[in-house]
């Protein structure tokens, strides 16, 4: 199967994975903070990487070379996750989505700028062809400025960094390691800002399977992202990312009775087309 094909298959494990725990952190939202959901997510999260490291021998890959290369990929997911969980909780999910997806615009020029791959016309089409979909889906306007919508907007700055980074990470670093220091240093960030205040909500019989939910959604998304990663160009992984946004829509609508009209599909259809002119440019090309 040609690698762009792989590439496109591992990302739509990652838009599952990121739609399921949209809706999680939405029900968690009545009894958690922003933070607690984190610390939960990686404590869960840790668990399950160090049971499957072990269990198949990868914890040997697992070093100290690229420490501070995963330290500030991490503080960059870290900010970005709580901003996008607080988005989240505080504006409709469609919308939520709508702002973070300007994201692969982000990795196109920050891959440029900082691991050095090309910045050709068709990745630079689809990637405004995604925009042009986003724009016409979410039709943002400054009267309905918010806090939840300006961290949905800044949030993707932030995914966007996590992905460069985690880009040069498969470089050197196994995806074992990757699961590893994303959990452990996220798990440590989670503890610190969810105890600060001494106050930290403990899990419920009805709370704690969301909260599998999200660390599980959260493990499986970026091991789909970090595989994808490892085996095509962030430029041509995170445009796929897109197709989130239709998902979560009718989720959304079906869930929490959240409007949703024509213009979601007709913005839909955009999105979908840049990605699929990237994927075929990008087989044709490898192939």
């Amino acid at each position: 199967m040609n690698t762009t094909v792989q590439a496109a298959l591992w990302m739509t494990g990652a838009v599952v994975s990121f739609t399921a725990m949209a809706i999680s952190g939405r029900e968690l939202s009545s009894g958690f903070d922003t933070f607690e959901i984190m610390m939960y997510r990686s404590a869960f999260g840790f668990l399950v990487v160090l049971i499957l490291a072990f269990a198949t021998g990868s914890i040997r890959q697992v070093g100290t070379g690229a420490l501070r290369t995963h330290l500030i990929r991490n503080v960059f997911h870290f900010t970005g996750q709580n901003l996008w969980f607080f988005a989240v909780i505080s504006v409709p999910l469609a919308q939520v989505f709508a702002l973070e997806f300007t994201s692969p615009l982000w990795v196109i020029v920050l891959s440029f700028l900082l691991l050095g791959e090309r910045l050709t016309k068709i990745r630079a089409l689809a990637g405004v062809m995604g925009f042009i979909g986003i724009l016409i889906v979410a039709r943002p306007s400054i009267d309905g400025m918010s806090a939840g919508i300006l961290a949905a907007a800044s949030c993707a700055i932030f995914f966007a960094l996590t992905y460069v980074f985690t880009k040069r990470l498969t470089r050197t670093e196994s995806i074992t390691a990757i699961m590893f220091y994303l959990t452990l240093i996220q798990l440590v960030f989670g503890i610190i800002t969810a105890g600060y205040d001494g106050d930290i909500a403990l899990p419920t019989a009805a709370a704690l399977p969301w909260l599998i939910l999200v660390a599980c959604c959260g493990l499986l998304a970026h091991f789909c992202i970090t595989k994808a990663l490892t085996i095509a160009p962030a430029t041509v992984v995170a445009p796929i990312d897109f197709a989130r946004l239709p998902l979560v829509a009718v989720a959304a609508m079906l869930l929490y009775n959240e409007t949703i009209d024509i213009w979601v599909f007709v913005g839909a259809v955009i999105i979908f087309a840049g990605n699929y002119l990237n994927i075929w440019f990008e087989t044709r090309n490898s192939a």
